[in-house]
């Protein structure tokens, strides 16, 4: 370990048995997203990171161990959590003011999602010491990738309550947001959850069910809410879980409030590309929404006020 502020002194790593060198790392705080679930999943610059810090703060020393090993690094460990933060931040603090190198890790994917790494990192940034985040993996947007769900507005709840009247109320603050929504869940919570969100979400909604995403039994089971629910009462998903939620259906918009839309978005674009910027807005079917679309489009048209008719290409 470098002394404080001093020149660091680096290790090396190993990629299936080949030795690389280790590279000098500046002083600060280093985030370091490590491998959700597949060890496989870690870039070279998080192993240059973790091979050039003075220190390595990890939540569990077992589950950073069997990373560390598989890559031949040797870093002193300390360890950080929710339980003894509080004690061991001041410390840290005061080894990176000394001009020190720590890696941050969490047991697996992307530091401070659901982790205390978060006060040690405002902490740090209110002392003037400079934050660099290495990025890598993370669940949410593994889950998010794989749910085939839209993806252009998303936003992550963590972990609901565990009781079910503050889960459903919990539920209820996020059921009109226009975004596909992304919660942590453990397995044997997950059939009350998707029913509770069936309930208070909409049982058609659009869901996926992602579990031991990176993993041998990686599985993704798509479906409506309410199917997903039957489907986790009756075979039970084990292991790590992420539930991803579509956007609201737009069971709300009425036939009037769909035509007012389109008739504003014809006002500058072609008759496909007015249909589906409506449709995804109100989360009623594309070509529903097509159809109203040619149908306001030839009005307007009759009345020599609309654009030339869609081309081909417009759909």
């Amino acid at each position: 370990m470098s002394e404080a502020g001093g020149k660091p002194t680096t290790s090396g790593y190993t990629i299936d048995g080949i030795a690389f060198a280790g590279k000098p790392v500046e002083p600060g705080l280093y985030p370091v997203a490590t491998p959700i679930g597949n060890l496989t999943d870690i870039s070279i610059r998080a192993l240059e990171v973790l091979a050039g810090a003075d220190l390595i703060i990890c939540e569990d020393s077992r589950v950073t161990a069997v990373l560390l090993d598989r890559y031949g690094i040797r870093k002193p460990i300390a360890i950080y959590h929710e339980h003894n933060a509080a004690r061991e931040r001041p410390r840290l603090l005061a080894m990176l003011r000394g001009g020190m190198r720590l890696a941050l890790v969490s047991d697996a994917g992307t530091p401070l999602i659901s982790d205390p790494g978060y006060k040690l990192v405002e902490e740090a940034i209110t002392d003037g010491i400079r934050v660099i985040p290495i990025p890598g993996a993370s669940a949410i947007l593994s889950a998010l990738v794989a749910a085939g769900l839209p993806t252009d507005t998303f936003l992550f709840l963590g972990f609901l309550p565990h009781k079910a009247g503050a889960r459903r109320n919990r539920l209820a603050d996020f059921r009109t947001v226009p975004a596909t929504l992304v919660v942590y869940e453990s397995p044997h919570r997950a059939a009350e959850t998707l029913a509770d969100m069936a309930e208070v979400l909409g049982s058609d909604r659009p869901a996926a069910l992602c579990r031991e995403l990176t993993k041998r039994f990686e599985e993704v089971r798509r479906g409506s809410l309410s199917e997903l629910a039957a489907g986790a009462e009756a075979t039970p998903p084990r292991g790590e879980i992420v539930l991803v939620v579509g956007p609201p259906l737009g069971e709300t918009a009425g036939e009037d409030d769909i035509e007012a839309l389109l008739a504003a978005a014809l006002e500058t674009q072609g008759t496909g590309q007015a249909a589906a910027e409506v449709a995804k807005a109100t989360g009623r079917p594309r070509k529903e929404v097509y159809a109203l679309a040619l149908k306001l489009k030839a009005v307007i048209d009759a009345g020599g006020d609309g654009d030339d008719a869609a081309s081909p290409s417009d759909t």
